[in-house]
């Protein structure tokens, strides 16, 4: 498990009860989880959105998965999560559908061709060359 005990991030926190935590702040079975959480996090600091609309949007995603009969079981939380952060990135205009699908398949065609037990790299992508 890792846990992420940022002070500044924990007052946040409080607004969303579903969050995997412990008693050290939230916890996360993979490290993707973290990432995303810690994306949500920073973005929200650097004024991209609000705490607020972030909420929302993560509520409105959360609604939808009950809406489609999703398990309420908490294990499918950071994909709900996940999904709110794209919505958002989408919407405010920081990336598009079809950039984030692309960076997708690559990490995907990564993941299948490094070997086991070895990090996943992935090269950075240019502003330039992602929205051409």
């Amino acid at each position: 498990m890792i846990t992420l005990t940022q002070p500044d991030s924990l007052s946040l926190l409080e607004s969303f009860p579903a969050l995997p935590r412990d008693a050290g702040g939230p916890v996360f079975a993979e490290p993707w989880q973290a990432q995303a959480f810690a994306l949500a996090v920073k973005l929200s600091e650097q004024g991209h959105f609000t705490w607020k609309e972030w909420a929302a949007t993560l509520a409105e995603e959360l609604k939808a998965a009950a809406n489609r009969g999703e398990p309420d079981d908490g294990s499918r939380y950071y994909q709900h999560w996940l999904a709110a952060l794209e919505r958002l990135v989408t919407a405010k205009g920081l990336s598009d559908p079809a950039t984030l699908l692309a960076r997708k398949e690559a990490w995907a065609e990564a993941y299948r061709h490094t070997p086991h037990g070895k990090p996943v790299g992935l090269a950075p992508v240019s502003r330039g060359a992602a929205h051409q």
